[in-house]
């Protein structure tokens, strides 16, 4: 029975990833249509559709290889507490991503550590869970990582979910973007809203 209800989990977990990997790199290659405006870092010259492409086919082979259980043997209690846990974390984090990317709209596009690409009409997002953090969607993949490692305890999640702190050095690296774009817009929307963490007002 906990074997059943495990496997509907990971195949919906599955294919819910899936879709929003498939959203998000639609976004993106919608994006690469429209006029391009300030680029910061050295690497954003390679960000274009056909580059995200081979690299994703990379990091899934090597998710492929890695997707072998870590050597942890739970007690039924506490593997159904690791698989609920897990699942509302997860899903929790896809909704969040899917709130931000559609709350960005025709804003939303690719960028990396090395390289950050504005568009040419680029607007400052304030709405949505841009309200409450200045990264919703690197928080939620973040999220995404640890909840997929409770949920799936494989050696691919648990490399996913540490590798995706990297994610904070891209936040950094738009921020460099937006605060040479907007200047002072920016800066007043930083010191009013946090960058990872909500806070919790009265």
């Amino acid at each position: 029975m906990l074997e059943e209800f495990e496997l509907w989990l990971y195949r919906l977990g599955g294919v819910a990833a899936l879709a929003t990997l498939v959203l998000a790199l639609n976004g993106f290659r919608r994006s690469q249509r429209r006029a391009q405006g300030r680029a910061v870092g050295v690497g954003a010259r390679y960000l274009r559709f056909s580059v995200f492409i081979v690299f994703a086919v990379v990091y899934f082979a090597i998710g492929y290889l890695l997707w072998r259980l870590l050597p942890v043997k739970l007690p039924v209690g506490a593997r159904i507490t690791a698989d609920v846990a897990g699942a509302l974390i997860f899903f929790s984090a896809l909704a969040l991503y899917v709130w931000g990317y559609r709350t960005l709209g025709a804003m939303f596009t690719a960028s990396t550590s090395f390289g950050v690409r504005l568009m040419a009409d680029q607007r400052l997002v304030t709405s949505g869970p841009y309200r409450f953090v200045r990264h919703p969607m690197y928080l939620a993949v973040i999220l995404a990582g640890f909840g997929g490692l409770f949920l799936y305890r494989t050696w691919a999640m648990l490399v996913f979910a540490l590798t995706m702190f990297g994610l904070t050095l891209r936040a950094r690296r738009e921020e460099q973007a937006l605060v040479a774009e907007f200047g002072e817009e920016w800066k007043n929307y930083a010191r009013q809203v946090p960058g990872w963490f909500p806070r919790l007002r009265r």
